[in-house]
């Protein structure tokens, strides 16, 4: 285990020991492609939009509201808004330090602050929804309350503050927030828990920012006590926040997704700082089992609606998949965490899965609206929803400006304003690429041997990612690069300065060597459109394919088959291998950017109409009615869906009946069809 604090200061994550050490936003800048256009829209449309609304829906004026005294009567929004207001400063704080240029987005952090300094009490609590004459008294509803998980986003935000700007307002707020949740919560004290697990992870780092014992042990202490019974027994059971068994005992994630990855990462990081091997093996266990069992090929996180909540093992409806984008948020978190402290790259290659196909699905091309859940499958064409008022935040069946449960938007902002600090590390050996974005990288190996690199790549739209050597030191060091797990099956390339090459197979490609500023090295991976099939234990999707294309997910849209089909029509054969299709990405015909789309054999089966009531069910031995026209299908990436429009949609496409299965060369038969470019 790495012993040495991280050299960078702008870090969102920074254990003092562990496997690898994280390269922060002070080393690494992301210069272009897919995340920069996404972090610039973040920067330029989303951090507004967020700021706006929640002036707009009254959720940051509860904060003046509570230091004038009226808060009993004018309170606005849920029991948790105030988080929300919290994310938002750490999404700023952290785009600011990530652009190099945000005197802007500085001074609205200080505003802000501002207003919510003048609500904290004198013994440093603060909640907008709890204590003051005419509510409820403080942590009187730990179970729903959420003040402790409130605390944990307002701590992350002093943090953020802390290393990228030095200890402003911000992080003096939160200090005494910390400072009066231990005096509280510690040994003697209210032996308890919140509801929603996250102060755990933010104590940690306040531990790790300040050196300060009391908040690791305030943090290890609140992970020691889930599982006790310490919480009022739920409607949706106890497992629902994660009080239904200690961390240690349990084998798989359950319960609430968003809580219960929160509470994995939190104990990741106790576990780290600690040195608790086996607290971080449980959390390992959890996170295998729940990867092998619980999980969408999206990367998404949960099955049920009604408590947001993974289901049983395998399943995983794609029509009801929930897959919540906060959840996909905090997965990455997990994954980072644990990828940090092993070193193996199967946490990388699930945290770029889900960014790709959750993160990136959930903001729209202007980055003012939003999905709350992200389904696999849209059976009927989704409504506009008003952009005057806030939507229930499942029920938008198209992205929507704002939700009366805005957790979401402030989550995907603040992941994309620290996004480049989850995209390389460093240890005493070398440079280690975990995810692939156009970037510069700076740092200092350990004897003080300082590197830098500059990555160019086209991914995920292509496939080759090229790393040149700006700087180097006259010793020997080790460049890694993660070999997606996607590649399995196909030969991926390692092209070496001397332009040596040769194959490399999923995990991690690694070229040691006393580096030239100049040399360059280059991996070659096999983007091309591939089928995936489902483990059969998946009841919901068997008979059924989908495709993937690099790290895409594809998916089929209404909006692209002809006139009077839905999706519900479609029948693939996977006999036939999938092809590029018509429109590049930012060309006509293709989406804006990655992948482009891709091209599958299949037919469209004419149902009968509607308003039919025919008995749905026939004799397995009858010939099927339906009239069927070979075709070629379209698919567009996952994370565009929605984006032209209402329309139905689905990732699992159910394949054609093994006696009317399509010879390959019948897929370039009909005009729709297109050949490979």
């Amino acid at each position: 285990m790495r012993e040495k604090a991280a050299q960078s200061s702008v870090l969102p994550v920074a254990p003092t020991r562990g496997r690898l050490r994280p390269l922060g936003l002070d080393e690494v800048r992301i210069t272009g492609g897919f995340w920069a256009r996404r972090r610039h829209i973040n920067a330029t449309a989303t951090l507004g939009h967020c700021r706006d609304w929640m002036e707009r829906v009254g959720w940051t004026g509860n904060f003046r509201a509570a230091a004038e005294g009226r808060i009993h009567r004018d309170r606005r929004g849920r029991e948790f808004t105030d988080a929300d207001v919290y994310k938002l400063l750490e999404a700023m704080t952290w785009q600011a330090a990530g652009q190099g240029a945000g005197a802007s987005l500085d001074a609205e952090v200080a505003a802000l602050t501002e207003v919510i300094a003048s609500a904290q009490e004198p013994d440093g609590y603060l909640n907008t929804a709890f204590g003051a004459p005419g509510q409820e008294p403080r942590y009187s509803d730990l179970e729903w309350g959420h003040e402790l998980y409130c605390y944990g986003y307002l701590v992350q935000a002093g943090v953020a503050q802390t290393r990228a700007r030095g200890e402003g307002e911000l992080a003096k707020i939160a200090r005494r927030a910390a400072d009066h949740v231990c005096a509280t919560f510690g040994r003697g004290g209210i032996e308890r828990v919140c509801g929603h697990p996250e102060i755990e992870m933010a104590l940690v780092e306040l531990a790790r920012l300040t050196g300060e014992q009391r908040y690791l042990d305030q943090a290890a202490l609140f992970v020691d006590r889930r599982g006790h019974g310490t919480l009022a027994d739920p409607e949706f059971g106890r497992s629902y926040y994660q009080d239904d068994m200690p961390v240690l005992d349990a084998t798989v994630l359950r319960g609430h997704a968003v809580r219960a990855l929160y509470l994995a990462a939190g104990a990741v990081d106790v576990a780290v700082e600690t040195g608790d091997e086996a607290l971080l093996a449980a959390v390992v266990r959890q996170w295998e089992a729940t990867v092998a069992r619980r999980t969408y090929l999206t990367g998404g996180m949960g099955s049920h609606h009604r408590d947001e909540a993974f289901g049983d093992d395998f399943v995983l409806p794609p029509d009801r998949a929930y897959s919540e984008t906060c959840a996909g948020v905090a997965s990455v978190m997990l994954s980072w965490r644990l990828l940090l402290a092993t070193g193996e790259p199967r946490f990388a290659d699930l945290a770029e899965r889900t960014l790709f196909n959750v993160i990136a699905t959930s903001p729209s091309d202007d980055g003012r609206a939003f999905f709350y859940a992200n389904t696999l499958h849209r059976r009927r064409r989704g409504t506009t929803p008003s952009t005057d008022t806030d939507s229930p935040r499942a029920e938008s069946s198209l992205r929507a400006p704002w939700f009366a449960v805005s957790c979401c938007p402030t989550n995907v902002a603040r992941i994309l304003a620290q996004l480049p600090g989850y995209l390389a590390t460093a240890d005493d050996h070398g440079v280690q690429l975990h995810q692939y974005a156009d970037s510069e990288i700076t740092t200092t190996l350990a004897g003080g041997h300082g590197v830098a690199l500059r990555v160019r790549t086209d991914y995920p739209s292509g496939g080759q990612v090229t790393v040149w050597i700006s700087r180097s030191s006259d010793r020997p060091w080790t460049l890694s690069l993660r070999v997606p797990a996607w590649t399995a099956g196909a030969t991926t390339w390692l092209v070496a300065p001397d332009e040596s090459r040769r194959s490399v197979v999923p995990g991690t490609a690694e070229v040691t060597r006393i580096f030239r500023p100049g040399d360059e090295i280059r991996l070659e991976l096999p983007v091309a459109p591939r089928w995936t099939r489902a483990d059969p234990r998946i009841d919901a999707i068997r008979g059924t394919a989908a495709v993937e294309r690099g790290p895409l997910v594809y998916c089929a849209e209404s909006v692209d088959l002809p006139a009077g089909h839905e999706v519900d029509a479609i029948r693939v054969d996977p006999s036939a291998e999938p092809t590029d299709g018509p429109g590049e990405p930012g060309e006509p015909g293709g989406p804006d950017d990655a992948g482009g789309t891709v091209v599958v054999a299949g037919e469209l089966v004419a149902h009968a109409d509607a308003t039919d009531t025919a008995w749905p069910y026939e004799p397995l031995d009858r010939p099927l009615a339906a009239n069927a026209d070979r075709t070629g299908i379209v698919l567009v990436p996952y994370h565009s869906w929605a984006g032209r429009g209402p329309s139905t949609m689905r990732v699992w496409l159910p394949t054609v009946e093994p006696d009317r299965a399509l010879e390959p060369h019948r897929a370039v038969e009909s005009d729709r069809s297109v050949e490979p470019n």
